[in-house]
């Protein structure tokens, strides 16, 4: 891991339905939405969620390349976001769903897309929080979320341990 990621954040499966359904929430005072659009991969879970609570069964994706696990490179636009979806109004009416929003780079391609479109995530960095219109947690900039689709149960030694070490 990164030197520059000083702090851990594991977040479990339980905990990450929860945080996502308390974005639901948020979220359904702010619409309706007319479409969810997920951020591939790690908005497809949150959008899913969210998607189910608000009833909204338009749900698009667009892909955006800019992590390889702990390596932050060149922002890639893999799929865009259907013409059908997107409208001509840019992006009103549409919900951009992701995980988390870190440096804010992948959501700064994104708000390009969709201008006028409600931009959420679940967890939110200081550097990004100001593209992100709804947010359920922030944690510091020097914290590395561990999502539960990347982890698997292992022990882990006590922080006085770890701290000894």
């Amino acid at each position: 891991m990164d030197e520059k990621w000083q702090k851990n954040f594991p977040v479990s499966w339980d905990q990450f339905h929860r945080d996502a359904r308390a974005l639901a929430w948020r979220l359904a005072a702010a619409g309706p939405f007319r479409a969810v659009v997920a951020i591939t991969r790690g908005g497809l879970v949150p959008a899913a969620i969210v998607a189910r609570e608000l009833g909204i069964r338009v749900v698009e994706t667009v892909s955006v390349a800019s992590y390889d696990y702990d390596k932050q490179g060149e922002i890639q636009v893999l799929k865009g976001i259907s013409a059908d979806v997107a409208g001509t109004d840019g992006g009103a009416g549409v919900l951009i769903v992701d995980d988390l929003v870190d440096t804010g780079a992948t959501a700064r391609v994104v708000r390009e897309m969709l201008p006028k479109a409600h931009f959420a995530t679940v967890y939110a960095k200081p550097a990004g929080r100001p593209l992100v219109d709804s947010f359920i947690t922030e944690v510091s900039q020097d914290t590395w979320i561990y999502l539960p689709w990347d982890m698997g149960l292992a022990f882990t030694p006590p922080i006085r341990d770890k701290a000894t070490a």
